[in-house]
């Protein structure tokens, strides 16, 4: 067993199995206390919300809880453990949500039979909850889930995966076409990986002005372009008539590169024929589509970021699904719409523009950093990321009208 394995699985096990459990948050030490918190005073509470199913924002902890549901097949790098191997994952995200914006979480880990099994199931224990988190589940399951859900539900739901990698991914592109003197409406982007994150991001860019026309997905079997008949309807929406028909045509010329598919399908000879001054941004985790010593080797002009801490410029999701639900929360949205994660994405892009707090530097054991090409976007534990996130969310969901 290797020396970190060893020293994952003690973190997970001691001094308690696990990493979230629950602590209450009134005084529970009288026979006052229990008389208020269960019978006869509890009844007061049922009563108001049964009144009104708005007072359960005002007695009960639903306005700050967030359900993180998964059905586990498709965690991580792992593929489809199942949902209760998903679970360390589901408890991670507890941890992150709790550290970073102070919001409690039940993990859910749901099997279910069918599709339609585990949209009800969601839809049925709702009630709980302020929004809904859905992680690590397959695509294209994942959008009929997400689909589904939003019709029914009267509080946000927010699949990760598409778009907390989408909002992430477009702040740091945005940042790295202006150091490269580029901008999105005109670049031309390819994007390896049709799933859950490759389509999100892309319908993001498109929202905030790149040409769909400029956007070219590329999955296991090449190019989606408009002559396939094997795709489905949410790589068709984005495919494009194009004569390039696998990776290395489509990427000759292209100013940005964004992989979030797999290790090593990313080449030094593909990124040589990439535009002048290209952005790559290598996603996958832990093994990057191209690794940085290699990338930087074949092109000086080059922006790089990827998914790992180990190097610059980490396009990690916690840089935004914390902030943006503690957004959300607080101005009690009833879902989320494009406004709102454009909202986010620049507000994270323009965070990495300003001077890097000293605690900031402390944390990372830096002397200095500043924005440019190895500062993209901004390091995780940066106290402005909740101070500057969530409030202009709040702001995009009143003016979205889609709050409570």
């Amino acid at each position: 067993m290797s020396d970190h394995r060893a020293k994952a699985l003690e973190y997970h096990e001691y001094p308690a199995p696990g990493k979230i459990s629950i602590r209450p948050t009134k005084p529970f030490e009288s026979a006052k206390d229990l008389s208020l918190a269960y019978t006869p005073g509890v009844a007061e509470p049922v009563r108001e919300i049964f009144d009104n199913p708005e007072n359960a924002y005002r007695y009960t902890n639903k306005g700050n809880l967030v359900g993180v549901v998964t059905d586990g097949s498709a965690v991580l790098g792992l593929g489809n453990v199942g949902a209760l191997a998903g679970k360390p994952v589901m408890e991670g995200k507890a941890v992150l949500f709790k550290r970073f914006a102070n919001i409690d979480v039940f993990d859910i880990e749901v099997t279910a039979p069918s599709t339609e099994a585990f949209i009800e199931t969601v839809a049925n224990i709702a009630p709980t909850f302020g929004a809904i988190n859905l992680e690590d589940i397959a695509a294209p399951k994942c959008f009929v889930v997400e689909e589904r859900l939003r019709e029914r539900l009267d509080i946000p739901v927010f699949h990760d995966d598409q778009h907390g990698t989408a909002v992430i991914t477009c702040a740091g592109l945005l940042n790295a076409l202006e150091i490269q003197g580029k901008r999105l409406q005109d670049v031309r982007i390819v994007i390896l990986g049709a799933g859950a994150a490759g389509i999100a991001t892309t319908r993001l860019l498109i929202a905030m002005g790149s040409k769909r026309e400029n956007i070219t997905l590329v999955d296991r079997k090449g190019v989606v372009h408009t002559s396939r008949t094997d795709v489905n309807i949410y790589k068709q929406a984005y495919a494009v008539d194009t004569p390039a028909r696998t990776l290395t045509e489509a990427v000759l010329g292209t100013d940005v590169f964004i992989g979030v598919s797999g290790p090593g399908l990313f080449t030094a000879e593909m990124l040589r024929v990439m535009a002048d001054r290209p952005v790559v941004f290598a996603l996958s985790n832990p093994v990057p589509e191209i690794m940085p010593d290699e990338a930087m080797a074949t092109r000086d002009d080059l922006i790089l970021a990827t998914g790992r801490s180990d190097f610059p410029n980490q396009v990690n999701n916690s840089l935004c699904f914390p902030f943006v639900f503690r957004g959300a929360l607080d101005a009690r949205a009833t879902r989320f719409d494009q406004n709102i994660l454009i909202a986010a994405t620049y507000a994270l892009a323009d965070i990495a523009k300003e001077p890097v707090p000293q605690e900031v530097l402390a944390a990372y054991d830096l002397t200095e950093l500043s924005f440019g090409k190895d500062y993209i976007i901004p390091k995780q534990f940066d106290p402005r990321l909740i101070e500057r996130i969530p409030p202009k969310v709040a702001q995009a969901v009143r003016q979205s009208l889609v709050c409570h």
